[in-house]
């Protein structure tokens, strides 16, 4: 995103790394044009976008990165259920797509909501719920959902539809910070999908 605001529009100052945490692309792009006196036009917009898919493939081949402990394990046990597996994410699709390819995570998901046009969290996650109606059950309710995320705003946005939401201490948020959202389950990391399972009914 920072190489994308440069080339496009020469913006060189790096956007504070907790400006982004749990954010959507587009509200971060609305807040950063703010910032820098430029038009939140669609073209603008395009240009971005379009820059910052240009740029992330290298950043994803240069850049050290890798799948955190148990997700492999807890989706393809997940897999195994009754579960069905979707996307709520602050990516453009086009940038989640790109991303869960390079680290072979896309292929466990059968639909996804994103943040292209939303600028939160919360109505990424009312998209969602209408996206498990659709692709789902039509009376899928929220309390149907499980979110899983590693930010306060991904508790925030559970909430806002009605759902169960599991944090995970392996982003930039700690333990300590999530606990005070108040999850209906805590972990570490996700290494033993036990606790998960639990949640769901499925142990």
């Amino acid at each position: 995103m920072d190489a994308a605001l440069a080339e496009e529009f020469g913006i060189t100052k790096p956007i504070t790394p907790g400006r982004m945490s749990g954010r959507t692309d587009r509200g971060i792009a609305r807040e950063q044009f703010a910032l820098h006196g430029i038009a939140d036009t669609p073209d603008n917009w395009q240009r971005l976008i379009d820059a910052y898919l240009r740029h992330l493939p290298q950043f994803l081949r240069e850049l050290p990165g890798t799948v955190l402990p148990g997700i492999f394990h807890v989706l393809d046990v997940l897999r195994e259920t009754q579960v069905s597996l979707g996307l709520l994410t602050g990516n453009i699709p086009e940038g989640a797509r790109l991303k869960l390819t390079h680290y072979q995570l896309m292929h466990y998901f059968a639909f996804g909501s994103y943040g292209d046009r939303h600028l939160s969290r919360d109505e990424i996650a009312h998209e969602a719920l209408c996206l498990a109606r659709q692709c789902v059950h039509a009376e899928c309710c929220g309390a149907d959902l499980l979110v899983v995320g590693d930010t306060p705003l991904d508790v925030q946005c559970a909430r806002a539809v009605g759902a169960r939401v599991v944090a995970v201490a392996t982003g930039t948020h700690s333990y300590q910070e999530l606990a005070a959202t108040g999850p209906d389950l805590l972990l570490a990391d996700l290494t033993d999908p036990g606790p998960l399972l639990g949640l769901l009914g499925l142990s």
